[in-house]
């Protein structure tokens, strides 16, 4: 297993660059900024990339996503029901990406975003079990993503609830990778680690912990903070609908 965390400032933000050495196949997951880092890693390591992934149709930044894609030749990857206006491959809720002897699989987690996905990942030289799980801006280490650039905030609450339920029937060893950290305007009590496991964060995320659906609800809508000055374009320009100028 080969595994690179990208941590950025301006947006903050998480990207990942993971795969198998021995197979020398790899994906990068929510790529932001100057597309050169991850195909320098890349090619550091000895891994062709072969997929590139967005776990979700972002609003704080412009993806690098599709233009790493085309770069490296990848298949760039969003759930099968993103509402984009250009070509990719569409995954649904256990599709199962081969990365030699990596594996990741597809876990559709929405209420950040209707399409959102999140990755369950397993090194088999390991173990039959899964080691890592990428959750985007689903679940986020000390809180959970905003829920208000779904259809509505309280759909987007409930989305989100049952997405968690999901999370949380994980192994609670998993290691928890996520898409931002603390300063990230997608969440709201977010940690400055920018990592952590199920079970830790059953233990100590106050939101993550929560049970019942409607003090969920109650508690995601409260306090939402100000989206991105720039959420409506960056998402026009990430669904395709506009260009960049």
């Amino acid at each position: 297993m080969i595994l690179r965390q990208f941590l950025h400032c301006e947006p903050v933000a998480a990207s990942y660059l993971f795969g198998c050495g021995g197979k020398a196949s790899g994906a990068v997951v929510d790529p932001v900024g100057d597309i050169a880092s991850y195909l320098e890693a890349a090619e550091a390591l000895g891994l062709r990339i072969l997929y590139v992934i967005d776990t979700h149709l972002h609003a704080d930044h412009v993806s690098s996503a599709r233009a790493l894609a085309a770069t490296s030749g990848a298949e760039y990857i969003l759930h099968a029901d993103a509402a984009a206006k250009f070509p990719f491959k569409g995954v649904h809720d256990g599709d199962v990406l081969e990365l030699g002897n990596v594996l990741a699989k597809v876990l559709h987690t929405p209420g950040h975003t209707p399409e959102h996905i999140s990755l369950v990942v397993t090194d088999r030289t390991r173990a039959a079990e899964p080691w890592f799980v990428l959750t985007g801006h689903t679940l986020m280490i000390g809180d959970l993503g905003r829920t208000e650039l779904a259809s509505s905030a309280e759909d987007g609450a409930r989305a989100l609830f049952r997405s968690i339920q999901r999370l949380k029937a994980l192994p609670d060893y998993l290691e928890v990778l996520p898409g931002a950290y603390s300063g990230s305007v997608c969440g709201r009590k977010l940690s400055g680690k920018p990592s952590s496991s199920i079970g830790f964060e059953k233990r100590h995320n106050t939101a993550f912990g929560i049970v019942d659906e409607e003090e969920f609800v109650q508690v995601m809508t409260a306090e939402i903070p100000p989206p991105p000055p720039e959420a409506a374009r960056n998402r026009a320009i990430n669904t395709g609908l506009t260009v960049p100028a």
